[in-house]
C-alpha cells in the first residue's frame, strides 16, 4: 500500500510503499508505541508514536495536521477500515495533505 509519510524534521510529507501491517508503519514512524486520530470522514488516519513528547528527543520537529494536537517526529496517514482491522492507502491525495500539515 502507498502511505504519506510526514517527518517533522525535514518538514517534507512524502509518499512510501511499504507492507498493509502495523510492523510496517512502526518501522517507518521508528517506534514501536503506536496511537492514530482521525483526519477525515474517509477513514484516513494519522499514526504517531503515542510517547512522542514523553521520549527525550534531540532535533525533532513538531507538525500538526489542520487542528489536531501537535505530533513531535514522525506521523504515517494511512486508511483504516473494519474498526482498524485493515490498513490501506489513504483516500487523501498528497497535494491534499501537504495542504492540511503545518510544521511547527
Amino acid at each position: 500500500m502507498n502511505v504519506f509519510l510526514i517527518d517533522s524534521t525535514t518538514k517534507q510529507v512524502t509518499e512510501h510503499e511499504v507492507a498493509e501491517t502495523l510492523a510496517a508503519l512502526q518501522a517507518l514512524i521508528g517506534f514501536a508505541t503506536l496511537d492514530a486520530d482521525e483526519i477525515d470522514a474517509n477513514g484516513d488516519h494519522l499514526f504517531f508514536d503515542e510517547e512522542c513528547f514523553i521520549r527525550q528527543q534531540v532535533n525533532v520537529g513538531k507538525f500538526k495536521v489542520d487542528n489536531l494536537a501537535p505530533i513531535a517526529g514522525k506521523g504515517v496517514v494511512v486508511n483504516r477500515s473494519d474498526n482498524g482491522k485493515t490498513l490501506s492507502s489513504p483516500t487523501i491525495d498528497l497535494a491534499g495533505l501537504i495542504k492540511r500539515v503545518t510544521f511547527l
